[in-house]
Protein backbone atom coordinates (compact mmCIF):
# COMPACT_ATOMS: atom_id res chain seq x y z
CA UNK A 1 0.00 0.00 0.00
CA UNK A 2 1.66 3.05 -1.19
CA UNK A 3 1.79 6.25 1.54
CA UNK A 4 0.61 9.58 0.09
CA UNK A 5 1.96 12.78 0.63
CA UNK A 6 -0.07 15.67 1.97
CA UNK A 7 0.33 19.48 2.47
CA UNK A 8 -2.53 20.82 4.27
CA UNK A 9 -3.38 24.96 3.51
CA UNK A 10 -4.88 26.32 6.10
CA UNK A 11 -4.33 25.31 9.53
CA UNK A 12 -8.04 25.99 11.20
CA UNK A 13 -10.19 23.16 9.50
CA UNK A 14 -7.15 21.47 8.46
CA UNK A 15 -5.96 20.98 12.40
CA UNK A 16 -9.17 18.35 12.11
CA UNK A 17 -8.26 16.81 8.79
CA UNK A 18 -5.17 16.19 10.30
CA UNK A 19 -6.18 14.35 13.59
CA UNK A 20 -8.94 12.72 12.48
CA UNK A 21 -8.16 11.84 8.35
CA UNK A 22 -4.79 11.55 8.34
CA UNK A 23 -2.94 10.43 11.74
CA UNK A 24 -5.55 7.46 11.88
CA UNK A 25 -3.71 6.13 8.95
CA UNK A 26 -0.02 6.22 9.13
CA UNK A 27 0.06 3.20 6.72
CA UNK A 28 -1.94 5.53 4.17
CA UNK A 29 -0.97 9.00 4.52
CA UNK A 30 2.03 11.54 5.66
CA UNK A 31 1.50 14.89 5.92
CA UNK A 32 4.93 16.26 5.04
CA UNK A 33 3.73 20.63 4.56
CA UNK A 34 1.36 22.87 6.32
CA UNK A 35 0.52 26.18 5.28
CA UNK A 36 -1.09 28.88 7.17
CA UNK A 37 -0.62 32.83 6.74
CA UNK A 38 -1.27 32.74 10.65
CA UNK A 39 2.56 32.67 11.46
CA UNK A 40 1.88 31.75 15.17
CA UNK A 41 -1.28 28.78 14.03
CA UNK A 42 1.28 27.54 11.17
CA UNK A 43 4.08 26.98 13.92
CA UNK A 44 1.45 25.58 16.79
CA UNK A 45 -0.03 22.57 14.53
CA UNK A 46 3.41 21.97 13.25
CA UNK A 47 5.04 21.59 16.68
CA UNK A 48 1.95 19.78 18.04
CA UNK A 49 2.32 16.79 15.01
CA UNK A 50 5.67 17.02 14.18
CA UNK A 51 5.51 18.79 11.01
CA UNK A 52 8.57 19.96 9.58
CA UNK A 53 7.76 21.76 6.03
CA UNK A 54 5.98 24.69 7.49
CA UNK A 55 5.41 27.70 5.05
CA UNK A 56 3.25 30.85 4.12
CA UNK A 57 3.45 30.40 0.29
CA UNK A 58 0.95 27.80 -1.38
CA UNK A 59 2.47 28.45 -4.57
CA UNK A 60 5.56 26.55 -2.88
CA UNK A 61 3.92 23.73 -2.38
CA UNK A 62 2.41 23.56 -5.54
CA UNK A 63 5.49 23.71 -7.18
CA UNK A 64 7.23 21.18 -4.89
CA UNK A 65 6.78 17.30 -6.36
CA UNK A 66 7.34 15.28 -3.51
CA UNK A 67 3.93 16.48 -2.45
CA UNK A 68 0.71 14.40 -4.04
CA UNK A 69 -2.20 15.63 -2.39
CA UNK A 70 -3.10 19.22 -1.59
CA UNK A 71 -5.84 20.25 0.95
CA UNK A 72 -7.61 22.80 0.76
CA UNK A 73 -8.59 24.52 4.19
CA UNK A 74 -8.82 28.07 3.34
CA UNK A 75 -11.83 30.60 3.62
CA UNK A 76 -14.25 29.47 0.79
CA UNK A 77 -13.63 32.35 -0.95
CA UNK A 78 -10.27 30.80 -1.97
CA UNK A 79 -11.20 27.85 -2.37
CA UNK A 80 -12.29 27.98 -6.58
CA UNK A 81 -8.81 29.65 -7.82
CA UNK A 82 -6.76 27.53 -5.43
CA UNK A 83 -8.72 24.57 -6.42
CA UNK A 84 -7.71 25.35 -10.33
CA UNK A 85 -4.75 25.66 -9.98
CA UNK A 86 -3.85 22.81 -7.66
CA UNK A 87 -5.27 20.48 -10.41
CA UNK A 88 -3.11 22.57 -13.21
CA UNK A 89 -0.45 21.77 -11.15
CA UNK A 90 -1.11 17.95 -11.68
CA UNK A 91 -2.16 17.36 -7.88
CA UNK A 92 -4.65 15.05 -6.29
CA UNK A 93 -7.17 17.65 -4.25
CA UNK A 94 -9.21 17.83 -1.08
CA UNK A 95 -11.05 20.50 -0.45
CA UNK A 96 -13.38 21.49 2.56
CA UNK A 97 -16.85 23.23 1.76
CA UNK A 98 -18.31 25.10 0.16
CA UNK A 99 -16.51 24.10 -3.37
CA UNK A 100 -17.25 27.39 -4.62
CA UNK A 101 -19.84 30.54 -4.95
CA UNK A 102 -21.18 29.66 -7.83
CA UNK A 103 -22.50 26.73 -10.19
CA UNK A 104 -20.32 28.14 -13.10
CA UNK A 105 -17.58 27.71 -10.53
CA UNK A 106 -17.76 24.26 -9.92
CA UNK A 107 -18.68 23.45 -13.54
CA UNK A 108 -15.34 25.13 -14.36
CA UNK A 109 -13.89 22.53 -11.62
CA UNK A 110 -15.35 19.43 -13.67
CA UNK A 111 -13.97 21.08 -16.69
CA UNK A 112 -10.53 21.40 -15.42
CA UNK A 113 -10.82 17.51 -14.23
CA UNK A 114 -11.20 16.27 -17.44
CA UNK A 115 -7.95 17.49 -18.68
CA UNK A 116 -6.40 17.11 -14.97
CA UNK A 117 -3.70 14.29 -14.12
CA UNK A 118 -5.26 14.34 -10.20
CA UNK A 119 -8.84 14.49 -9.22
CA UNK A 120 -10.64 16.52 -6.94
CA UNK A 121 -12.34 15.44 -3.74
CA UNK A 122 -14.87 17.83 -1.75
CA UNK A 123 -15.26 17.28 1.56
CA UNK A 124 -18.66 15.81 3.02
CA UNK A 125 -17.93 13.98 5.96
CA UNK A 126 -21.06 13.82 7.92
CA UNK A 127 -21.82 11.24 5.25
CA UNK A 128 -19.78 8.54 7.14
CA UNK A 129 -20.58 7.21 10.72
CA UNK A 130 -22.58 3.74 11.71
CA UNK A 131 -25.90 5.27 11.54
CA UNK A 132 -26.22 6.98 8.16
CA UNK A 133 -24.48 4.40 6.20
CA UNK A 134 -26.33 1.28 8.15
CA UNK A 135 -29.45 4.01 6.35
CA UNK A 136 -27.93 3.81 2.90
CA UNK A 137 -27.55 0.24 3.04
CA UNK A 138 -30.93 -0.28 3.54
CA UNK A 139 -32.44 2.15 1.27
CA UNK A 140 -30.20 0.48 -1.49
CA UNK A 141 -31.32 -2.95 -0.64
CA UNK A 142 -34.85 -2.19 -1.74
CA UNK A 143 -36.10 -2.05 1.91
CA UNK A 144 -37.02 1.34 2.76
CA UNK A 145 -39.73 1.26 -0.28
CA UNK A 146 -41.44 4.35 -1.53
CA UNK A 147 -39.98 7.47 0.47
CA UNK A 148 -42.84 9.77 1.68
CA UNK A 149 -41.81 12.70 3.50
CA UNK A 150 -38.89 14.37 5.30
CA UNK A 151 -37.47 16.72 7.73
CA UNK A 152 -34.01 18.06 7.84
CA UNK A 153 -33.01 20.90 11.03
CA UNK A 154 -29.55 22.42 11.30
CA UNK A 155 -30.43 24.46 14.41
CA UNK A 156 -26.74 25.49 15.66
CA UNK A 157 -25.15 28.42 17.80
CA UNK A 158 -22.99 30.91 16.22
CA UNK A 159 -22.41 34.65 18.16
CA UNK A 160 -21.04 37.45 17.24
CA UNK A 161 -17.69 36.08 19.10
CA UNK A 162 -17.83 33.40 16.12
CA UNK A 163 -18.40 36.36 13.19
CA UNK A 164 -15.68 38.51 14.84
CA UNK A 165 -13.15 36.87 12.50
CA UNK A 166 -12.88 38.98 9.50
CA UNK A 167 -13.70 37.02 6.62
CA UNK A 168 -16.77 35.48 7.90
CA UNK A 169 -20.46 36.71 7.31
CA UNK A 170 -19.72 38.70 4.33
CA UNK A 171 -20.45 37.83 0.96
CA UNK A 172 -16.99 38.35 -0.52
CA UNK A 173 -15.53 35.91 1.51
CA UNK A 174 -17.83 33.28 2.87
CA UNK A 175 -19.89 33.20 0.03
CA UNK A 176 -22.88 32.62 2.10
CA UNK A 177 -24.45 32.19 5.77
CA UNK A 178 -26.33 28.79 6.73
CA UNK A 179 -27.34 27.18 4.05
CA UNK A 180 -23.38 27.50 2.63
CA UNK A 181 -21.33 27.00 5.79
CA UNK A 182 -23.46 24.83 8.17
CA UNK A 183 -26.53 23.52 6.89
CA UNK A 184 -24.58 22.06 3.17
CA UNK A 185 -23.70 18.80 5.42
CA UNK A 186 -27.24 18.15 6.70
CA UNK A 187 -28.87 18.79 3.17
CA UNK A 188 -25.78 16.95 1.38
CA UNK A 189 -26.89 13.41 4.13
CA UNK A 190 -30.65 13.96 2.72
CA UNK A 191 -29.32 14.09 -0.73
CA UNK A 192 -27.43 11.25 -0.17
CA UNK A 193 -30.51 8.96 1.34
CA UNK A 194 -33.56 10.70 -0.75
CA UNK A 195 -32.05 11.12 -4.19
CA UNK A 196 -32.26 14.47 -6.06
CA UNK A 197 -34.72 17.36 -6.08
CA UNK A 198 -37.21 18.41 -8.74
CA UNK A 199 -38.54 21.86 -7.58
CA UNK A 200 -37.79 24.08 -4.49
CA UNK A 201 -39.40 27.49 -2.86
CA UNK A 202 -37.46 28.76 -0.04
CA UNK A 203 -36.91 32.07 2.42
CA UNK A 204 -33.58 33.10 4.22
CA UNK A 205 -33.34 35.98 6.69
CA UNK A 206 -30.73 37.41 9.03
CA UNK A 207 -32.28 37.52 12.32
CA UNK A 208 -29.63 36.58 14.82
CA UNK A 209 -26.08 38.72 13.93
CA UNK A 210 -25.24 41.67 12.61
CA UNK A 211 -23.99 40.27 9.10
CA UNK A 212 -24.73 40.56 5.82
CA UNK A 213 -25.36 36.65 4.90
CA UNK A 214 -28.32 34.77 6.30
CA UNK A 215 -29.04 32.60 9.23
CA UNK A 216 -31.75 31.73 9.00
CA UNK A 217 -33.81 29.57 6.26
CA UNK A 218 -36.62 27.45 5.50
CA UNK A 219 -37.00 25.72 2.27
CA UNK A 220 -40.08 23.07 1.09
CA UNK A 221 -38.82 20.67 -1.43
CA UNK A 222 -40.50 18.52 -4.53
CA UNK A 223 -37.69 15.37 -4.70
CA UNK A 224 -37.76 13.64 -7.74
CA UNK A 225 -39.49 10.38 -6.64
CA UNK A 226 -41.94 12.06 -5.60
CA UNK A 227 -41.41 12.76 -1.59
CA UNK A 228 -41.79 15.89 0.10
CA UNK A 229 -38.81 17.43 2.23
CA UNK A 230 -38.51 20.03 4.55
CA UNK A 231 -35.82 22.20 5.43
CA UNK A 232 -35.08 24.43 8.67
CA UNK A 233 -32.18 26.04 9.72
CA UNK A 234 -30.95 28.74 12.49
CA UNK A 235 -27.63 30.15 14.01
CA UNK A 236 -29.52 31.34 16.82
CA UNK A 237 -30.74 27.71 18.65
CA UNK A 238 -30.00 27.84 22.42
CA UNK A 239 -29.46 23.76 22.19
CA UNK A 240 -27.48 22.46 19.11
CA UNK A 241 -28.98 19.83 17.27
CA UNK A 242 -29.00 18.13 13.75
CA UNK A 243 -31.88 16.45 13.11
CA UNK A 244 -32.92 14.00 9.84
CA UNK A 245 -35.90 12.09 10.11
CA UNK A 246 -37.27 10.74 6.72
CA UNK A 247 -39.94 8.33 6.38
CA UNK A 248 -40.67 5.58 3.73
CA UNK A 249 -43.05 2.57 2.92
CA UNK A 250 -41.78 0.28 5.07
CA UNK A 251 -39.21 2.36 7.44
CA UNK A 252 -38.71 5.58 9.38
CA UNK A 253 -35.28 6.77 10.08
CA UNK A 254 -34.22 9.10 12.21
CA UNK A 255 -30.37 10.38 12.79
CA UNK A 256 -28.45 11.35 16.14
CA UNK A 257 -28.75 15.02 17.55
CA UNK A 258 -25.76 15.20 18.00
CA UNK A 259 -24.68 18.88 16.55
CA UNK A 260 -21.56 18.10 14.73
CA UNK A 261 -21.73 13.98 14.48
CA UNK A 262 -25.38 13.27 13.12
CA UNK A 263 -23.76 10.11 11.09
CA UNK A 264 -23.03 8.38 13.97
CA UNK A 265 -25.21 5.62 15.90
CA UNK A 266 -27.96 5.69 17.51
CA UNK A 267 -30.24 6.15 14.63
CA UNK A 268 -33.82 4.67 15.06
CA UNK A 269 -34.59 2.68 12.36
CA UNK A 270 -38.31 1.56 12.97
CA UNK A 271 -39.36 -1.11 10.91
CA UNK A 272 -43.29 -1.15 9.21
CA UNK A 273 -43.55 -4.72 10.91
CA UNK A 274 -41.53 -7.94 11.58
CA UNK A 275 -40.97 -9.33 7.82
CA UNK A 276 -39.32 -6.25 7.17
CA UNK A 277 -37.24 -6.15 10.42
CA UNK A 278 -35.94 -9.55 9.57
CA UNK A 279 -35.28 -8.36 6.09
CA UNK A 280 -33.22 -5.40 7.88
CA UNK A 281 -31.64 -8.03 9.92
CA UNK A 282 -30.26 -9.98 6.99
CA UNK A 283 -28.29 -6.63 5.70
CA UNK A 284 -27.20 -5.06 8.76
CA UNK A 285 -27.23 -8.14 11.21
CA UNK A 286 -23.89 -8.27 11.50
CA UNK A 287 -22.75 -4.85 10.87
CA UNK A 288 -18.84 -3.61 11.66
CA UNK A 289 -18.63 -0.97 13.02
CA UNK A 290 -17.46 2.63 10.78
CA UNK A 291 -15.24 5.64 11.89
CA UNK A 292 -17.10 8.71 11.53
CA UNK A 293 -16.28 12.13 9.55
CA UNK A 294 -13.10 12.20 8.37
CA UNK A 295 -11.37 9.05 9.12
CA UNK A 296 -13.52 6.99 6.67
CA UNK A 297 -13.87 9.81 4.14
CA UNK A 298 -10.15 9.39 3.89
CA UNK A 299 -9.82 5.89 3.93
CA UNK A 300 -11.65 5.68 0.92
CA UNK A 301 -10.06 8.38 -0.77
CA UNK A 302 -7.02 6.24 -0.43
CA UNK A 303 -8.71 3.33 -1.45
CA UNK A 304 -9.57 5.29 -5.00
CA UNK A 305 -6.09 6.10 -5.49
CA UNK A 306 -5.11 2.82 -4.69
CA UNK A 307 -7.95 1.29 -7.29
CA UNK A 308 -9.61 -0.23 -4.85
CA UNK A 309 -12.65 1.77 -4.85
CA UNK A 310 -15.03 4.27 -6.51
CA UNK A 311 -14.55 8.34 -5.19
CA UNK A 312 -16.21 8.89 -1.92
CA UNK A 313 -17.14 11.95 -3.16
CA UNK A 314 -16.90 13.75 -6.16
CA UNK A 315 -17.16 17.28 -7.99
CA UNK A 316 -20.72 16.15 -9.08
CA UNK A 317 -22.09 15.17 -5.65
CA UNK A 318 -20.98 18.80 -4.58
CA UNK A 319 -23.09 20.56 -7.30
CA UNK A 320 -25.89 19.00 -6.57
CA UNK A 321 -25.67 20.55 -2.78
CA UNK A 322 -24.86 23.91 -4.14
CA UNK A 323 -27.12 23.58 -7.08
CA UNK A 324 -29.90 23.85 -3.96
CA UNK A 325 -28.44 26.48 -2.22
CA UNK A 326 -28.53 28.10 -5.59
CA UNK A 327 -32.72 27.06 -6.17
CA UNK A 328 -33.33 28.51 -2.45
CA UNK A 329 -31.63 31.77 -2.92
CA UNK A 330 -33.05 32.51 -6.20
CA UNK A 331 -36.68 30.94 -4.94
CA UNK A 332 -35.78 34.02 -1.69
CA UNK A 333 -35.24 36.65 -4.02
CA UNK A 334 -38.09 35.83 -6.99
CA UNK A 335 -40.77 34.73 -4.48
CA UNK A 336 -41.42 31.92 -6.85
CA UNK A 337 -41.02 28.22 -7.13
CA UNK A 338 -37.09 27.31 -8.63
CA UNK A 339 -37.41 23.94 -11.26
CA UNK A 340 -34.23 21.85 -10.96
CA UNK A 341 -31.65 21.35 -13.01
CA UNK A 342 -30.12 25.02 -12.87
CA UNK A 343 -28.10 25.34 -15.91
CA UNK A 344 -26.50 29.19 -17.36
CA UNK A 345 -29.86 30.41 -18.05
CA UNK A 346 -30.30 30.71 -14.33
CA UNK A 347 -29.93 34.58 -12.92
CA UNK A 348 -28.10 32.81 -9.96
CA UNK A 349 -26.11 30.49 -12.30
CA UNK A 350 -22.59 32.41 -12.40
CA UNK A 351 -23.38 34.02 -8.86
CA UNK A 352 -26.12 33.24 -6.47
CA UNK A 353 -25.19 36.92 -4.21
CA UNK A 354 -26.53 38.41 -7.65
CA UNK A 355 -29.90 39.42 -6.88
CA UNK A 356 -33.11 38.35 -9.07
CA UNK A 357 -35.95 41.19 -8.27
Amino acid sequence: MSIKTVAVIGCGIGRSHIVEGYLPHPDRYRVKAICDLNEERLQAVGDEFGIDQRTTSFRELLADESIDIIDICTPPGLHLEQVLDALDAGKHVVCEKPLTGSLKGVDRIIEAERHARGVLMPIFQYRYGDGIEKAKRIIEAGIAGKPYVGSVETFWLRTAEYYSVPWRGKWETELGGVLVTHALHLHDMMLHLMGPVAKVFGRVATRVNDIEVEDCASASLLMQNGAFVSLSCTLGSQEQISRLRLHFENVTFESSHGAYTPGKDPWKIIAADETVQARIDEVIGNWQPVAPRFTTQMAHFHDFLSGKGPLPVTTKDARRALELVTAIYQSADSGQEIALPIGPESPKYADWRARTK
